[in-house]
Protein backbone atom coordinates (compact mmCIF):
# COMPACT_ATOMS: atom_id res chain seq x y z
CA UNK A 1 0.00 0.00 0.00
CA UNK A 2 1.31 3.52 -0.92
CA UNK A 3 1.57 5.72 1.98
CA UNK A 4 2.23 8.97 0.40
CA UNK A 5 -0.02 11.65 1.59
CA UNK A 6 -1.36 13.76 -2.06
CA UNK A 7 -2.46 17.28 -1.94
CA UNK A 8 -5.80 18.18 -3.37
CA UNK A 9 -4.08 19.90 -6.32
CA UNK A 10 -1.35 16.70 -7.06
CA UNK A 11 -5.06 14.19 -6.98
CA UNK A 12 -7.04 16.39 -9.23
CA UNK A 13 -4.08 16.48 -11.85
CA UNK A 14 -3.59 12.59 -11.54
CA UNK A 15 -7.25 12.22 -12.04
CA UNK A 16 -7.10 14.66 -15.64
CA UNK A 17 -3.91 12.65 -17.06
CA UNK A 18 -4.75 9.82 -18.37
CA UNK A 19 -3.35 6.52 -17.74
CA UNK A 20 -2.40 3.03 -19.23
CA UNK A 21 -2.19 -0.22 -17.68
CA UNK A 22 -1.97 -3.68 -19.22
CA UNK A 23 -1.20 -7.15 -18.16
CA UNK A 24 0.43 -10.02 -20.55
CA UNK A 25 0.84 -13.79 -19.88
CA UNK A 26 3.87 -13.61 -22.48
CA UNK A 27 6.82 -11.70 -20.71
CA UNK A 28 8.16 -10.86 -24.25
CA UNK A 29 4.98 -8.84 -25.16
CA UNK A 30 5.22 -5.05 -23.12
CA UNK A 31 2.85 -2.50 -22.46
CA UNK A 32 2.95 1.20 -24.39
CA UNK A 33 5.55 3.00 -22.25
CA UNK A 34 7.26 5.64 -23.85
CA UNK A 35 4.30 8.53 -24.39
CA UNK A 36 4.91 10.94 -27.20
CA UNK A 37 5.09 14.59 -25.26
CA UNK A 38 1.13 15.75 -25.07
CA UNK A 39 -0.15 12.46 -24.71
CA UNK A 40 1.02 11.73 -21.30
CA UNK A 41 0.92 15.18 -19.29
CA UNK A 42 -2.01 16.96 -20.77
CA UNK A 43 -5.02 17.19 -19.30
CA UNK A 44 -7.83 14.77 -20.86
CA UNK A 45 -10.25 17.28 -21.02
CA UNK A 46 -7.94 19.52 -23.33
CA UNK A 47 -8.35 17.31 -26.15
CA UNK A 48 -11.37 15.75 -28.38
CA UNK A 49 -12.43 12.42 -27.70
CA UNK A 50 -11.35 11.34 -31.45
CA UNK A 51 -7.73 13.21 -30.80
CA UNK A 52 -7.18 11.06 -27.55
CA UNK A 53 -8.56 8.21 -29.72
CA UNK A 54 -6.32 8.88 -32.63
CA UNK A 55 -3.39 9.27 -30.61
CA UNK A 56 -4.07 6.39 -28.42
CA UNK A 57 -4.05 4.02 -31.62
CA UNK A 58 -1.23 5.26 -32.53
CA UNK A 59 0.43 4.19 -29.66
CA UNK A 60 -0.95 0.92 -29.55
CA UNK A 61 0.19 0.41 -33.38
CA UNK A 62 3.88 1.63 -32.63
CA UNK A 63 3.92 -0.93 -29.93
CA UNK A 64 2.51 -3.40 -31.87
CA UNK A 65 5.24 -2.58 -34.48
CA UNK A 66 8.09 -3.51 -32.09
CA UNK A 67 6.92 -7.07 -31.62
CA UNK A 68 6.87 -8.23 -35.36
CA UNK A 69 9.79 -9.66 -37.40
CA UNK A 70 10.82 -7.76 -40.52
CA UNK A 71 8.97 -9.84 -42.64
CA UNK A 72 5.31 -8.88 -41.18
CA UNK A 73 3.65 -5.68 -41.51
CA UNK A 74 0.92 -4.71 -39.18
CA UNK A 75 -3.00 -4.42 -40.09
CA UNK A 76 -6.14 -3.88 -38.52
CA UNK A 77 -9.15 -5.98 -38.62
CA UNK A 78 -12.63 -4.46 -38.43
CA UNK A 79 -15.26 -5.77 -36.49
CA UNK A 80 -19.12 -5.37 -36.74
CA UNK A 81 -19.41 -5.58 -40.56
CA UNK A 82 -17.61 -6.63 -43.69
CA UNK A 83 -14.99 -4.69 -43.87
CA UNK A 84 -12.56 -7.00 -43.59
CA UNK A 85 -8.41 -6.31 -42.70
CA UNK A 86 -6.46 -3.24 -44.02
CA UNK A 87 -3.18 -2.32 -44.13
CA UNK A 88 -2.78 0.65 -42.54
CA UNK A 89 -1.14 3.59 -44.55
CA UNK A 90 -2.34 6.76 -42.36
CA UNK A 91 -4.62 7.89 -39.86
CA UNK A 92 -6.02 11.17 -38.54
CA UNK A 93 -9.02 12.53 -36.83
CA UNK A 94 -11.81 15.38 -36.95
CA UNK A 95 -12.65 16.88 -34.07
CA UNK A 96 -14.79 16.47 -32.11
CA UNK A 97 -15.45 12.82 -32.73
CA UNK A 98 -14.48 10.97 -36.19
CA UNK A 99 -11.42 8.75 -36.70
CA UNK A 100 -10.43 7.93 -40.10
CA UNK A 101 -8.06 5.12 -41.13
CA UNK A 102 -6.80 4.98 -44.89
CA UNK A 103 -4.86 2.22 -46.59
CA UNK A 104 -5.44 -1.03 -48.51
CA UNK A 105 -7.45 -4.02 -48.42
CA UNK A 106 -5.21 -7.71 -49.23
CA UNK A 107 -6.17 -7.19 -52.74
CA UNK A 108 -4.64 -4.13 -52.85
CA UNK A 109 -7.54 -2.26 -53.20
CA UNK A 110 -7.43 1.50 -51.66
CA UNK A 111 -9.78 1.95 -48.42
CA UNK A 112 -10.57 4.28 -46.19
CA UNK A 113 -12.72 3.64 -43.30
CA UNK A 114 -14.29 6.85 -41.15
CA UNK A 115 -15.63 6.10 -37.87
CA UNK A 116 -17.13 7.47 -34.59
CA UNK A 117 -15.12 7.47 -31.76
CA UNK A 118 -17.63 5.95 -29.53
CA UNK A 119 -18.04 2.98 -32.33
CA UNK A 120 -14.13 2.13 -32.29
CA UNK A 121 -13.47 -1.67 -32.19
CA UNK A 122 -10.03 -2.36 -34.15
CA UNK A 123 -7.75 -5.76 -33.74
CA UNK A 124 -4.26 -5.07 -34.41
CA UNK A 125 -2.99 -7.84 -37.05
CA UNK A 126 0.49 -8.72 -38.26
CA UNK A 127 0.14 -9.87 -41.90
CA UNK A 128 3.10 -10.98 -44.26
CA UNK A 129 4.89 -7.83 -45.86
Amino acid sequence: MDDKIETTAEAVERAALPRCHEVHSCPETQAPSDFPKGVSDEPVTEKSPAEWAYERLIIYIQNFEKNLDNEHEVAMGFTGGDAGVMRIEGMGFFDPDVITFYGSDPAGTKTQLVQHYSQLNVMLRALPK
